[in-house]
């Protein structure tokens, strides 16, 4: 809600001439007004008669031949003690005027209009309307804080009290232009100039409401012209009774009302009300002249300002709509995410998060930020998240996925430059080992159990798109059960205000000795502490996992020789370790799966190999050997070739509810997984 109580005024400009001893020699016409019932009087009185303290200022003027600023009580016959800004300007010898011999100086002096004059002089009103507030105000594209700001000019400076009111549909794209019973329009902001709550109840900020056909407000909005109107005698009762609003008699009773359009090439986007009571001059034609100037140079903000805003929310939609709706982890792995939103001073950035899980009970962390704001950072943002997702059930290794995502980024880049920032990293949940790379990202945060956190020493690389001759590097670490592994953007610790490094410090300290075992929402709540009140925020985007191995009883692994007994011997393994986990139904069909990936590794790997299966969310099975070739499914249409060559994938195929590759430091994994029932 926006509401304006101010009582303070517009300022008048006096003018004094005087010789060197600070005797009054000229005036102009407000100073007679202002300073004396009789002009006459002031002729020949002393500055310090009036302004008591005012000749120090005069004499160092004079003394320094530069003018000199005080501020000093004045005495005036209407309006009793005011506060007043006395400058003195020593006149130099070419600039005397020639009718007022001895003149020696000019004092300026500035005084508050009192209130019940302040609609009286049409050039204070339009200096305050239209030269000190308003090139200030239209700076913001905020259009909640441009509405406040219009009607903290409007009141006290041109009217008792006023609103501003916009069309919905100008404001939000998804409104209809008009409803059954005409244009919906939004109260954005009020103001007045007294202390009655009233106001506040009878025109809240924020509502909606449509004004019936015919009324003041309906013409204004129709014509896209000014409309004046007197609520005297019972016109402000009879609003009272159409509104259904009984205090808008007494509120508005014997009022002018001034309706002024706010006109853009869109169209008539809304208008101002402005309302004097009974106690002040009535709107007449010259105040029609300086409102619809005023309002002419508010509509250019306006409609900057939401076109900003309808930018802002399409931007905000898409990006909302391209961040993951859930996160998917081995079940001893716990994630949490937290993503906020930049500051309204702030467009819409292109951070991103992902927890992917893969196949072998690991699970790929992923944090990312794109260069720039608004709609073409979210949309790239979008791009980046569908090839990480590609790239993820490929099972690249991090520093591979990423050297990936730098070629797109550089493809995208050859119509436009795009350049983002990414952290990966890949948790096996069976080994408790982490492969983490990045690419101009801000470097992980790790918290072990009872112990100090760290951030994890990574090999810094170019941002992804920008080129470079640095490699990508992985770090393998392998890390105990509970350990917090935290992403983050940049926007967490750093903004205009602080340093990077300061930021940094402060959240390592937030992940202190015993952090390990606070909640994930608390320590993202933790971590948040003191950014929400930053005014130019950027977004901010954060991941964090407590990370954890599945039970030991959960997997087992074999070393296998590279000779064909090997196979009967994995095939008894398998069989034995599915009995122990009440997993018969899955034996033979597990057997054969198990057969012909170590017969596939022993005919084409050689060397050891190693056998592994998991039970975590389905069952896998896992060989690994030395090679690092790539199997596939081999198309033959004579079916003894078959029997020969590329059999074994075509089983696996079958059999299995999925199968891949992945490669790893000494060769590669083929894997399944079967469906658990």
């Amino acid at each position: 809600m926006s509401h304006n109580r101010a009582m303070e005024s517009s300022t008048r400009i006096l003018i004094l001439g005087m010789d060197s001893s600070g005797r009054i020699l000229q005036f102009d016409r407000n100073a007679a007004a202002v300073l004396s019932r009789n002009a006459d009087d002031l002729l020949g009185r002393h500055l310090d008669e009036m302004f008591p303290g005012a000749r120090e200022p005069l004499l160092e003027a004079l003394k320094a031949g530069r003018e000199r600023t005080a501020m000093l009580a004045v005495e005036t016959p209407a309006s009793g003690t005011l506060d007043a800004v006395v400058t003195v300007h020593p006149m130099s010898g070419g600039a005397a005027d020639p009718a007022a011999p001895g003149l020696a100086a000019l004092a300026v002096i500035r005084v508050p209009v009192p209130l019940a004059d302040r609609f009286v002089d049409p050039a204070v009103i339009r200096r305050a309307l239209l030269d000190d507030a308003l090139p200030r105000i239209g700076s913001t594209l905020d259009l909640e804080l441009l509405a406040r700001g219009l009607m903290d000019v409007l009141v006290p400076h041109f009217c008792n009290s006023g609103a501003l009111l916009l069309a919905e549909s100008h404001i939000d794209a998804d409104e209809p232009p008009e409803g059954p019973d005409g244009p919906q329009l939004r109260r954005m902001a009020i103001g007045f100039d007294d202390e009655d709550t009233a106001w506040d109840a009878t025109f809240p900020t924020g509502e909606s409401l449509v004004y019936p056909p015919g009324t003041p407000h309906a013409l204004c909005l129709e014509s896209g012209e000014p409309v004046l109107r007197a609520l005297g005698g019972e016109g402000a009762a009879r609003l009272a009774g159409a509104w259904r609003r009984p205090p808008v008699a007494d509120l508005l009773k014997g009022a002018s009302m001034l309706l002024l359009p706010i006109v853009s090439a869109a169209g008539v986007l809304g208008f101002f009300v402005c309302t004097r009571n009974a106690a002040h001059r009535q709107f007449d034609a010259y105040d029609v002249e300086i409102g619809m100037e005023f309002a002419n140079r508010a509509s250019i903000f306006v409609e900057s300002a939401r076109q900003y805003s309808r930018e802002r929310a399409t931007a905000l939609t898409l990006q909302r709509s391209l961040l993951p709706t859930g996160l998917s982890a081995p079940s001893p792995v716990e994630v949490h995410h937290r993503y906020l939103p930049g500051s309204r001073r702030i467009e819409v950035g292109g951070d991103w998060y992902e927890s992917i899980a893969l196949p072998g009970a690991r699970v790929a962390l992923v944090v990312g930020d794109v260069a720039g704001h608004g709609v073409k950072a979210a949309v790239t943002m979008g791009r980046l998240r569908t090839a990480i997702h590609t790239l993820a059930g490929l099972e690249l290794p991090p520093a591979e996925a990423l050297e990936r995502l730098d070629s797109l980024m550089r493809t995208l880049g050859e119509r436009e430059p795009h350049f983002a920032t990414c952290a990966y990293v890949v948790y096996d949940a069976v080994s408790g080992q982490c492969e983490v790379a990045s690419a101009g990202h801000l470097p992980p945060l790790l918290a072990p159990p009872g112990g100090e956190p760290v951030y994890l020493p990574v090999p810094p690389a170019p941002p992804l798109g920008v080129g470079g001759d640095g490699p990508i590097v992985t770090r393998e670490f392998t890390v105990e059960d509970g350990t917090l592994l935290f992403l983050y953007t940049d926007g967490l610790v750093e903004n205009r205000a602080r340093d990077i490094d300061d930021g940094l410090a402060r959240l390592l300290a937030t992940f202190g000795p015993g952090a390990a075992a606070r909640p994930l929402e608390e320590l993202c709540q933790a971590a948040l502490d003191g950014v929400y009140d930053d005014q130019h925020r950027d977004d901010i985007a954060m991941l964090i996992a407590r990370l954890a191995r599945i039970p030991a009883d959960h997997h087992a692994t074999w070393e296998l020789p590279a000779e064909p007994a090997a196979v009967r011997r994995a095939r008894g393994l398998v069989r034995d370790r599915l009995a122990r986990w009440d997993l018969d139904e899955l034996v033979h069909p597990t057997m054969l799966l198990v057969s012909e990936l170590v017969t596939n590794a022993i005919r084409h790997a050689g060397g050891r190999i190693t056998l592994r299966l998991v039970r975590e969310g389905g069952l896998v099975c896992e060989v690994f050997d030395s090679s690092d070739g790539r199997p596939r499914i081999r198309h033959h249409d004579d079916e003894d070739d078959m029997l020969e060559s590329g059999r074994g994938l075509h089983v696996v195929g079958r059999l299995a509810q999925r199968w891949g590759v992945r490669r790893t430091t000494g060769g590669k994994v083929v894997w399944c997984e079967q469906r658990l029932s």
